[in-house]
């Protein structure tokens, strides 16, 4: 899958941009069908110590997902991002499959 990362307000490191293309490319034993996926990973300056927000919107054929978590660290905001993503694919499927 290709994956669109964008850091806004600091730069990804290497190894942050590896952990987010394994984490989604995991979301294709879900459905198979995912073109591309856009990942926004923003520092918001604030006091609070879950400051680190992820957003990823998922392109899949005549649909789009977006989920937004806010974490306290980016792999963890990433991880709880694509567990909502797996939730909403596997209920896309099992709908394409009931119509079928």
């Amino acid at each position: 899958m290709k994956v669109n990362a964008q850091s806004v307000n600091f730069n990804a490191d290497v190894e942050l941009i590896n952990f987010l293309q394994n984490r989604l490319d995991k979301l294709e034993t879900f459905y198979d069908k995912v073109i591309s996926s856009d990942v926004y990973l923003k520092v918001e300056n604030t006091s609070s110590k879950e400051n680190k927000i992820v957003e990823i919107k998922l392109n899949v054929p005549k649909n789009k997902f977006m989920v937004k978590k806010q974490c306290k660290s980016f792999e963890e905001a990433v991880d709880t991002a694509c567990s909502s993503l797996e939730r909403k694919l596997i209920k896309r499927k099992e709908k394409l499959r009931l119509h079928t």
